[in-house]
């Protein structure tokens, strides 16, 4: 089978805190932390085994080494972004993200 993706998938394992938008009214905010298990420009899939249900608008937080992408060592680019659940499986979950995102150094 062909694959129907337009935008590039890297196999990349990204330290991500994922936050449910919406959730502050309750005592406990719920906030996940997964890896990705394959990024793109357009979204990410992360494995576990309480995927959220389709439809769930979330915050991420994700964590790139910079010394990855620039050879800088000890520093790292924080990427904030919104998106929504798009497909759950048994094992994961697919989050595409919305177009506002910002990206800063630590």
């Amino acid at each position: 089978m062909k694959e129907a993706r337009n935008l590039e998938r890297f196999d990349l394992e990204l330290p991500a805190k994922i936050e449910i938008v919406g959730h502050e009214k309750e005592k406990e905010n719920k906030v996940l932390t997964l890896l990705t298990r394959n990024v793109c420009s357009g979204g990410a899939y992360f494995h576990t085994e309480q995927p959220l249900p389709e439809g769930t608008d979330v915050k991420l937080d994700l964590i790139l080494a910079i010394e990855e992408l620039k050879k800088l060592k000890g520093k790292q680019a924080y990427i904030k972004v919104s998106g929504k659940v798009i497909r759950t499986e048994p094992n994961g979950m697919a989050i595409c993200f919305n177009n506002d995102y910002s990206m800063k150094s630590l």
